[in-house]
């Protein structure tokens, strides 16, 4: 088995190493524009040796892992030089304009579009881990596209790592992402903007922060050159959740206003079903 990983970071990265796991015979080649990163993923062992375009004629499996900024430049190239037998998958945040893309390329039938719903806040090889999507939700965007004989080849390797299939449209995708990804990665920057503005006139912020700040505003450690592509992409959906979003701000900040703490306590009582929602979704998992 030859598997190809353009982009050599988390998600790639987390890939390639369940790969080698399930399939030790497996070579593993990465394709990275930052040879610092390919040398520390060739010394890692996420990766076994590097590679160029010119070799995916032969791959079986061509994962592309790079900003969907770049992805919608880059699988087109990828898809000119594959071979027939060769399935290829991106794993982008974003699904419309990265499958409009390739709507129309000759070999559209070896690209599956799938956002693995999965990751930590770490970029580059040294964030990958083995078992990262083991119980994790892997959303398939126009699987009907896709050849079938490919498909399978996709969707059992998926299945070997622990996975859990959702079929989807990319509009639906990135109307639903916006509000439980997006949205949330907005709102840890943007916290943590608040509270650095305001460490510059209190240093002693940082020293009162305890675990609640730091698990909420955790993803503001995410790449910045990840999510501006991200944030561009699907500016439309995210506009949207934004206004929804600053609402409910302002409307907790008028009740905060006029005093009025049963309404406080009962929005907040209301927001507490959230637990059940989770606890769903871990026992589904």
């Amino acid at each position: 088995m030859k598997v190809f990983v353009i982009g050599i970071g988390l998600i790639g990265g987390s890939m390639v190493l369940d790969i080698k796991t399930l399939h030790p015979e497996a070579k593993i080649y990465g394709i990275d524009n930052n040879e610092t990163h390919l040398a520390e993923a060739i010394a890692l062992g996420v990766v076994d040796a590097s590679a160029t375009f010119a070799d995916l004629a032969d791959a079986d499996f061509v994962i592309v892992s790079v900003p969907v900024d770049v992805t919608l430049t880059v699988l087109p190239q990828v898809l000119d030089v594959i071979g027939d037998q060769t399935i290829v998958f991106e794993v982008g945040s974003t699904k419309m304009p990265i499958c409009e893309a390739v709507a129309n390329h000759p070999k559209r039938r070896n690209f599956i579009a799938t956002h693995p719903i999965a990751g930590t806040e770490f970029s580059g090889p040294s964030a990958a881990i083995k078992g990262l999507f083991q119980g994790k939700t892997n959303i398939i965007c126009e699987v009907e596209k896709t050849t079938f004989k490919l498909q399978e080849k996709a969707l059992d390797l998926f299945k070997e790592m622990g996975m859990r299939i959702r079929y989807m449209d990319p509009k639906s995708h990135d109307k639903h992402i916006a509000y439980v990804s997006h949205l949330s990665h907005i709102s840890a920057f943007m916290l943590g903007k608040t509270v650095i503005d305001k460490e510059k006139h209190e240093q002693d912020i940082f020293d009162m922060a305890g675990s609640g700040f730091e698990s909420t505003v955790r993803l503001a450690k995410s790449s910045p050159a990840m999510w501006t592509p991200i944030f561009k992409q699907n500016r439309k959906q995210v506009v949207k959740t934004l206004d929804e979003y600053i609402s409910n701000l302002s409307k907790f900040k008028e009740l905060l206003e006029n005093e009025d703490y049963d309404a406080i306590y009962n929005e907040m009582q209301s927001v507490n079903k959230i637990k059940e929602i989770l606890n769903g979704m871990n026992v589904k998992k």
